[in-house]
């Protein structure tokens, strides 16, 4: 059926649909969800404590016995920098005004950890099958950790020497991820935003210069996208976009609308949100502040200041300051539920590549 299988047998799915780990709009619901439609559900955990992982795992393994990805960020952290982020808050100072939130009142600091000893023991004690990691691969030891539990170990790349990298370093499967995806750019060997490349590109690339399977990324909400990974050499897909306004996801009211209404020009790459290149559709800030601003401070630490403005604004229906991460693609999601929308996107690509086989 699947004209290539290595990522199938790797991974025991039905299909070769990965759900994209979209931290902060999905949870359980939607991993269960695109599992039994035959996919493989993935669960973003970079920000959940040891606990919330293990009730989120606990959920999933009792409604679903399919396969199972945890995703983690192996970012390197940077200390936050009380002048840059003092600088950054009065950057947004004007918004705080118009608000009403009193700008001296205390934070809570954003939180994205990246992969360590503590998360490390989670994942020997859950066992999921599959983890895969952004932004490069955790040190070596933890990494030899996880791969005794015989988890398969996927990683996103954004340029072909990422995916050299990551083969040499001990993953299995690369997730090639065109700049037309959505949320935070995987890159760790460059920061040359001008330089990411496209799916169609990267991916054929990728695919020359492993022996590993390749998972496309970026822009493919549909069988016809799908179909066109295949026919570039992957043997998966990774899909986030498609699935943000089905019923499953978390995405809040105002959200959901701003997604349904967004078109082929909306999204952007910037950093404003967080201190890290990500695309998603333009808000208010990214449009008055970045999309990319110097000002910025480092990930995670822009996000913090921009905490309770998303609070306030959202109270009034508005997300001037919410992420809306979302690729290139939007605009071909459907608000369906997951499990039939991953059944169809299975059955479209397969027609496609029956009538593209002849």
């Amino acid at each position: 059926m699947w004209p290539d299988r290595r990522f199938l047998d790797l991974v025991k799915t039905e299909h070769p649909i990965v759900l994209a780990p979209m931290a902060g709009v999905m949870d359980a619901e939607l991993v269960i969800a695109v599992a039994q439609g035959g996919g493989l559900g993935s669960l973003p955990s970079a920000m959940l404590s040891a606990d919330k992982a293990r009730e989120q795992v606990n959920i999933i393994r009792q409604r679903v016995s399919a396969p199972l990805n945890l995703n983690f960020f192996c970012h390197i952290p940077v200390e936050a920098d009380a002048a840059r982020e003092a600088g950054w808050k009065q950057r947004l100072g004007a918004y705080y005004q118009e608000y009403g939130v009193d700008p001296a009142a205390p934070i809570t600091a954003a939180n994205r950890a990246p992969f360590d000893a503590a998360m490390c023991a989670v994942v020997e004690e859950l066992k999921p099958e599959i983890v895969s990691f952004h932004f490069g691969l955790p040190e070596p030891s933890l990494l030899a950790r996880v791969k005794a539990t015989g988890a398969v170990v996927m990683a996103s790349a954004t340029v072909v020497r990422e995916a050299v990298w990551l083969e040499q370093n001990g993953a299995d499967v690369i997730i090639a991820q065109g700049a037309e995806a959505g949320g935070h750019r995987g890159m760790f060997l460059t920061d040359k935003l001008a330089e990411q490349v496209g799916t169609f590109a990267l991916v054929p690339q990728v695919v020359d210069a492993v022996n590993l399977p390749v998972v496309a990324a970026g822009g493919i909400a549909d069988g016809r996208g799908i179909a066109a990974a295949f026919a570039l050499g992957a043997s998966g897909v990774q899909i986030g976009s498609a699935y943000l306004r089905c019923p499953e996801s978390k995405v809040s009211a105002p959200a959901r609308a701003a997604l349904a209404a967004a078109d082929d020009e909306s999204t952007v790459i910037t950093n404003v949100m967080t201190g890290r290149l990500a695309r998603g559709v333009a808000n208010r800030v990214m449009r008055e502040v970045g999309p990319i601003s110097p000002d910025a401070p480092a990930f995670p630490h822009a996000a913090t200041a921009l905490g309770p403005l998303k609070a306030a604004a959202e109270k009034q229906g508005r997300v001037d300051f919410t992420n809306l991460w979302a690729g290139q693609a939007l605009p071909l999601g459907r608000a369906v539920p997951a499990t039939e929308l991953t059944r169809t996107l299975a059955e479209q690509a397969l027609a496609r590549l029956a009538k593209m086989a002849g």
